[in-house]
């Protein structure tokens, strides 16, 4: 399974009023773990740059003023991406620069070149809902070190992203426990865990009163529902009459 963790920085807020992708950062994940690879640019919008945007990440339009064009840069950074799934901090905003950026060049968009995108926005809200979900507050969140963040910038926020995805999806690493072990598992082994120990499962029954209390509820979502309590079985048709 290959990732690509990915950020943008912008000349300001909406590329359908003109903003265009000044940098682009992106690390490589490979099973699950940061593979050392990664993609960095700046790019020369050929425009300015807002001053609230530069006051976000502090690029500069002197800065860029002898950098690459997205057109010089568009092989390379497809190349990068392509055929993996990737992963966004508010994923809508990334994915519409980028794919400006691409129709402007006849590209293909991103939803063709890559496997998918996790917004990692959207899944920090569905996990902590009511809770901050900024890339600061993630960090804080599953102590990860953003002391270097003073500035937003595309690479460093990428590989912090890289970590909060990581911590955020940790869980999923008990499915594959053990499998690249060479030896295999051992005899009374599941997946590297030892369960040679492990005390009997004890079964614990629902008592018959217990059941009546279970069966009154389904008869009151029943009659609620006009019989359409999807846990009772359907009452059998009756028979014609004769």
């Amino acid at each position: 399974m290959r990732q690509i963790v990915l950020d943008t920085e912008t000349t300001g807020l909406e590329w359908r009023n003109g903003d265009r992708v000044i940098e682009i950062g992106c690390v490589e994940l490979v099973d699950r773990k940061l593979t050392g690879r990664h993609y960095h640019v700046y790019i020369n919008p050929d425009r300015e740059i807002d001053i609230g945007a530069i006051e976000v990440h502090g690029i500069t339009n002197e800065f860029l003023a002898d950098k690459p064009r997205f057109k010089d840069v568009v092989a390379e950074f497809e190349d990068f991406v392509r055929d993996g799934e990737l992963v966004i901090h508010n994923a809508a905003f990334d994915v519409g620069f980028l794919d400006n950026e691409l129709g402007l060049l006849n590209r293909d968009r991103l939803n063709v070149i890559c496997g998918g995108v996790i917004d990692t926005l959207k899944m920090a809200k569905e996990m902590n809902p009511g809770k901050k979900a900024t890339l600061d507050a993630l960090c804080d969140r599953y102590e990860i070190d953003n002391a270097r963040r003073t500035l937003h910038g595309a690479l460093l926020d990428a590989e912090l992203l890289a970590e909060v995805y990581l911590a955020m999806t940790r869980g999923q690493e008990s499915l594959i426990i053990g499998l690249d072990d060479d030896d295999g598992p051992a005899d009374n082994v599941a997946g590297g865990i030892d369960l040679s120990n492990r005390a009997p499962l004890r079964v614990v029954r629902a008592s018959d009163d217990e059941l009546q209390a279970h069966n009154d509820v389904l008869s009151e979502i029943a009659k609620a529902t006009k019989g359409a309590c999807m846990w009772l079985p359907p009452e059998p048709a009756e028979a014609p009459a004769e």
